[in-house]
């Protein structure tokens, strides 16, 4: 039956069909966005490892603190990838008896950690670079190392780019986490490229070690950020204001719908979850009442994908009438 035969003939079996077209639609979108995750996941995961195994050998060969905590970086980048994937895996299990609102803020412990375990690498590549300031030991085989950071950033610009797009689809923060991760890695390499080549043409030591600590201050700077927006998650803090306000205009664009307040939401994962209480006349009957907030309810679910929404309905009352968030 398509939806446009509906008529009010059919009574509740056109309601039951509407509601079953959009939990259709609303399965296969996330059935997609799983799909999707896991391969974005899947392809960190593999360039991370090829990417690290390259720069501990260069590290090796070289001898350079530089190289050495671009290693440590990719080292981590590899657990952090390793730790996405799992989250992405685990946050899309369905809601269960003991988990009713779901896994989602699985994906968050997962970039929170990930957020921890690059303050610690901070620590030890500030603690090696300064070492280094004091003995300076030689810098070998630069060439190898021009090499394997020259690839290490062409790489990382790349798969971050498509990391942060299936995670701006899908709304994943481990993958987009795990995309700065890829980001930051592109400009580090970048730099470790300039140092040694100024290593190499001037003879200047220091500079390895400073472009060392200078990659440790950046990766504690989006360690920071990172570690604030996967809290934000897990104490449940309300939706961005201009997802707010797509919900604020749906409300006003039903013009039967007198007023609404105790409008709650947050975000689970990347999973929305938002409630509300809207106020319609006192003479309408319980049929028309809820079948305005049904229609809320599929408008803003649809606008704001994915997204659970639960509308609770109030008669008419001139203390509650007023709109606010």
């Amino acid at each position: 039956m398509r939806l446009t035969e509906c008529t009010s003939s059919v009574g509740n079996s056109c309601s039951d069909a509407v509601q079953l077209h959009f939990s259709v639609m609303r399965e296969e979108q996330a059935a997609q966005a799983h799909r999707e995750k896991r391969r974005a996941a899947a392809l960190s995961i593999g360039f991370n490892i090829l990417q690290t195994l390259l720069k501990i050998g260069a590290a090796i060969l070289t001898r350079s603190v530089s190289v050495f905590s671009e290693a440590a970086h990719s080292g981590i980048d590899v657990l952090a990838s390793l730790m996405a994937y799992v989250g992405v895996h685990v946050s899309s299990a369905p809601p269960d008896e003991d988990h009713p609102y779901g896994h989602g803020k699985v994906e968050s412990l997962t970039g929170f950690g990930e957020s921890i375990l690059l303050f610690c690498t901070v620590i030890y590549i500030c603690y090696t670079a300064v070492s280094r300031l004091f003995h300076k030991p030689p810098i070998e085989n630069i060439s190898l190392g021009l090499a394997v950071m020259a690839f290490s950033a062409a790489g990382c610009l790349a798969i971050s780019r498509y990391m942060l797009s299936v995670a701006k689809r899908t709304h994943s923060i481990a993958l987009k986490s795990n995309g700065q991760h890829l980001t930051a890695d592109f400009v580090t390499s970048v730099g470790v490229l300039v140092s040694l080549g100024l290593t190499h043409l001037t003879g200047l030591l220091w500079i390895d070690s400073l472009m060392a600590i200078l990659i440790a201050a950046w990766m504690a700077h989006g360690a920071w950020h990172l570690m604030k927006e996967a809290f934000d998650h897990l104490i449940d803090r309300r939706l961005p204001l201009e997802e707010l306000d797509q919900i604020e205009a749906i409300l006003h664009s039903h013009p039967d719908v007198l007023g609404h307040h105790r409008l709650r939401t947050r975000l689970s994962g990347n999973m929305r979850y938002i409630d509300m209480h809207i106020v319609v006349p006192n003479e309408w009957s319980v049929v028309q009442a809820h079948s305005v907030a049904d229609e809320l309810e599929k408008e803003i679910s649809h606008k704001l994908v994915p997204a659970q929404v639960v509308i609770h309905v109030d008669p008419f009352d001139v203390t509650k009438a007023s709109s606010s968030v």
